[in-house]
């Protein structure tokens, strides 16, 4: 199958986002695709990451499945063939799905259980990661003792998200709602990280969206666990004090950091080289998470 990178329909488009498209079919209900496009540094190459779109699909509805205990989400029952003229199905086949239309929540809620990243750099120049104070000796890619919730605002479109401190979100969501958020993200994570490990998984950290439905109910929306919204990395290979090597596009961003290029558009272009390693990597982590 040909790697898509837009995607035109016969509804009305809603909203096109770095990844996923986003179109109309009724007050209740929008279809969601997930291209094949490539996002790094918050900004979208013109080159795909061939199956990306159908992996990132099967893998957050694998999470969605698992984690329905814990929160409600955006999925509903209804199949591509009730919405879509057959052919228009069959371009879509893997990569798209039918969901409740909710009311966004203006944060992304992040958890991290690992230092590394963002939060090790600050880290090293103030001991602490979003403003929690973390003790001293804590090596690169450690296991924190708990888990941290460092929520951040969404950005517009082009713009970079911005940590804000849980007082922030009380602000922004109300705080009965802020602290369900808090603890819903939480425990979706340590679900996820206990499920993950026994398949020689490390969720080092990871970002969920939330919405509230009809009823204010909160759900969780968009994608949960894929390795587009959470750094994986494989158990057997893990040393603290190193940086591991993740399921994801890491390969790029360390191709891109190499680059004299200052992470806005217009994006360069890309080894084909990096992009077949790349594919490889989300297969390898559906392969592992799904089966």
């Amino acid at each position: 199958m040909r790697p898509v990178l837009q995607t035109k329909l016969s509804l009305p488009l809603l909203h096109s986002g770095k990844v996923r498209d986003i179109f109309d079919i009724n007050d209740e209900t929008m279809l969601i695709v997930a291209t094949d496009r490539l996002s790094a540094f918050d900004v979208v190459f013109d080159q795909p990451i061939p199956k990306k779109g159908q992996i990132l699909t099967s893998v957050a509805n694998y999470w969605f499945d698992k984690t329905e205990h814990i929160i409600p989400n955006h999925l509903t029952k209804i199949s591509l063939e009730e919405v879509l003229p057959k052919e228009e199905v069959a371009q879509l086949k893997g990569r798209a799905i039918v969901v409740k239309k909710l009311k966004p929540l203006p944060i992304e809620a992040v958890v991290r259980g690992y230092l590394i990243g963002s939060g090790w750099k600050e880290y090293l120049s103030s001991g602490s990661v979003c403003g929690i104070p973390l003790p001293p000796g804590i090596n690169l890619a450690q296991k924190l003792e708990s888990p941290l919730y460092t929520p951040s605002s969404k950005a517009p479109a082009g713009e970079h998200d911005a940590n804000i401190s849980f007082a922030e979100t009380k602000q922004l969501l109300g705080e009965s709602l802020a602290h369900k958020i808090k603890q819903k993200s939480l425990e979706i994570y340590n679900f996820a990280a206990s499920h993950a490990i026994d398949r020689g998984i490390i969720i080092a950290d990871t970002k969920f969206e939330f919405g509230l439905d009809t009823n204010d109910q909160l759900t969780l929306m968009d994608e949960v666990l894929t390795p587009d919204s959470s750094r994986f990395w494989p158990q057997a290979k893990y040393r603290a004090g190193t940086s591991p090597k993740s399921y994801d596009k890491q390969i790029i961003r360390d191709y891109l950091e190499t680059l004299d290029w200052d992470k806005t558009p217009p994006a360069p272009m890309l080894p084909n080289d990096i992009l077949i390693k790349t594919a490889k990597k989300y297969e390898e982590v559906q392969t592992l998470l799904c089966n």
